[in-house]
């Protein structure tokens, strides 16, 4: 009988395995203080209230203290979420995040008159106030507030909008109540034999299923009960849009779409290039669907056998010290400074490297001004995207790293437009890395087919969704009403463009645009096709380049929110608001599917 292997908990894991934390605090005593500060410190924003149009000088000193007190949440909020997903079950530190949590929102409230009060003064006044000597440190945070100032209402108008904001979170809420509580899936047969409970969390493990008969009885038995409730799951998700629609036009954007991309300086043009490239590109993709089908010998494609390798897994074991040491010499080509900063990271204490007993799932990067990054894995030396999901993070890592060092506490945070391209940036240093070092073809073509299907679900499946909340933003604004027949019949007609001849689209597939939880986040998911292209266009210049093109990437993860996203990647070398990076990225993936087709 075999050995029963159970998770450490977490008092037994072996120190050298976690992170160290305590350049954020040295221990929780000193993070007590420390939120004892925060939370006095709350009151001293009213001193600044109804002040600020008086001088330069009560402006700086508002902006100063705003400054320090956010840096600080930041470093309380960071320990108490690390130590925090190190065992969920621990109640000691649920409860130092709650606290925070709470401190954290009566911060935001007291400070909440600061960007109403100072867009109420006249243009002229606050522009001669921004001049002065004094604001010089936040002049940059100053004009992209004005930039705000023709969607911004009067203060009433604004705090009754404000009022609105645990309310306008309604249909969220109930979709993931119904989606991760309320349905229920019932139970699958593996091709072990186990029993599954299928769920969310174990759906698309049993779509990578060798067995199709399991992903095929996993994919009808899940979506029969969004097709049970898809009533309510349409009504849902048809007052989400409304919401997005409704604050757009109180707030004098000309759409939604407009409103989402106003925070980036993002323009319009970015987003229809976008889904204008994928469209050029799908006969590749049909063409991959149609190589999928007939790898794998079967007569028709559907959904649930896209997900599987074509290639069984390959069988690899390698520790922690050996990814690291792959990982860096994927991205060798970023100098010795760079490598040995990540080495010293990955070899030392940023990583919380295992499972344990009640540790969060998954894997992330946390950064902080104050501290070096953090990496939370659940390592598996059996599996190979372990060390992808590696070489991610530590690209977020590095990203967090260099903009902490090179921008003030203000100018640091990347926007979330930018922050997929470094953690992908790294998978593909790492793809080329290992294609490049492959044993055999069945290697190769696994790193292929990999390569192939994170480019399909990132850059095309992405920009399908992206269309997706364009078309039905736009017939809200235009008045139709999003019934469940009208949301199936687009979401259908996307299928057919995206999937091609190659692919049987079962009806239960119409379904899916009411699971995807994207979608309460309108305008969310094209970053991550942006985020790929450019990632693929950036790697390719840092290896096929030299110092000059090494330098301007690098400035690109020392420039923080120093500028707006797209200035920021020009200055890298990648030019978002042009379709090349886009076509780029999709002509690399037509490449990738004949080398496939050819080699097995």
């Amino acid at each position: 009988m075999a050995r029963l292997q159970r998770l450490p908990k977490r008092a037994d894991v072996r120190v050298d395995d976690t992170w160290d934390l305590t350049a954020l605090f040295a221990d929780d005593d000193a993070w007590e203080a420390n939120f004892a500060q925060y939370e006095r410190r709350v009151r001293g924003y009213a001193r600044f209230r109804g002040k600020l149009g008086q001088s330069a000088d009560m402006l700086a000193r508002c902006l100063a203290f705003d400054a320090r007190q956010d840096r600080l949440g930041e470093r309380l909020g960071v320990y108490a979420f690390l130590r925090t997903s190190e065992d969920q079950t621990n109640s000691v530190y649920q409860r130092m995040l709650g606290r925070y949590q709470h401190a954290a929102t009566r911060a935001s409230q007291a400070a909440s008159f600061i960007r109403p009060e100072l867009l109420a003064l006249p243009a002229r006044k606050l522009r001669a106030l921004i001049a002065q000597r004094k604001m010089r440190p936040y002049r940059l945070l100053m004009e992209r507030l004005l930039r705000y100032q023709p969607h911004t209402l009067s203060q009433p108008e604004e705090e009754l909008l404000a009022m609105q904001g645990e309310m306008a979170h309604t249909a969220s809420q109930a979709f993931r109540q119904l989606q991760d509580a309320d349905l229920k899936f019932g139970f699958i047969t593996d091709e072990r034999g186990a029993r599954v409970e299928l769920s969310n969390a174990t759906f698309y493990q049993l779509l990578h299923s060798p067995q199709r008969s399991v992903r095929r009885t996993a994919f009808h038995q899940f979506y029969a009960q969004y097709a049970a409730h898809e009533h309510t799951l349409a009504a849902l998700l048809g007052g989400s849009i409304l919401k997005d629609v409704y604050y757009a036009r109180a707030h004098r954007y000309s759409s939604a779409l407009d409103a989402a991309l106003f925070p980036d300086n993002v323009p319009r043009a970015v987003y229809d290039n976008l889904i204008q490239a994928v469209h050029a590109a799908l006969p590749a993709v049909h063409h991959y669907y149609d190589v999928r089908r007939r790898k794998m010998r079967l007569r028709q494609l559907h959904h649930y056998d896209t997900y599987v390798p074509i290639l069984s897994h390959l069988e690899v074991h390698r520790t922690w010290d050996e990814a690291t040491r792959l990982v860096l010499a994927a991205l060798a080509p970023m100098g010795s400074d760079y490598c040995s900063e990540l080495a010293r990271g990955l070899q030392g204490r940023w990583c919380d490297r295992y499972p344990n007993v009640g540790k969060q799932s998954g894997a992330f990067s946390c950064g902080s001004y104050d501290a070096e990054p953090r990496i939370l894995m659940n390592y598996k030396p059996q599996v190979l995207d372990e060390v992808f999901t590696l070489a991610h993070e530590a690209g977020h890592a590095m990203h967090s790293l260099l903009s902490a060092r090179h921008q003030p506490f203000l100018y640091y945070d990347y926007s979330i437009f930018v922050a997929e391209v470094a953690s992908t940036f790294h998978e593909q240093m790492l793809s080329a890395h290992m294609l490049g070092a492959a044993r055999d073809d069945a290697e190769r073509a696994y790193l292929l087919n990999r390569e192939i299907d994170g480019i399909r679900s990132t850059i095309v499946r992405q920009t399908m969704f992206a269309e997706f909340e364009k078309v039905t933003h736009a017939l809200a604004e235009a008045g139709e009403p999003l019934t469940v027949q009208k949301l199936k019949d687009v979401y259908r007609g996307l299928l057919d463009r995206y999937c091609g001849r190659s692919f049987v689209l079962d009806e239960a597939l119409s379904l899916e645009c009411l699971r995807i939880p994207h979608f309460y986040r309108a305008f969310y998911v094209y970053k991550y096709a942006t985020g790929l292209s450019a990632a693929i266009a950036l790697a390719r210049r840092v290896l096929d380049g030299g110092p000059a093109e090494l330098a301007a990437y690098l400035g690109f993860l020392q420039g923080g929110c120093s500028q707006d996203p797209l200035d920021l990647l020009r200055g890298a070398g990648v030019d978002m608001t042009q379709p090349a990076p886009v076509a780029t990225a999709l002509q690399r993936f037509e490449q990738l599917v004949h080398e496939l087709d050819t080699l097995i």
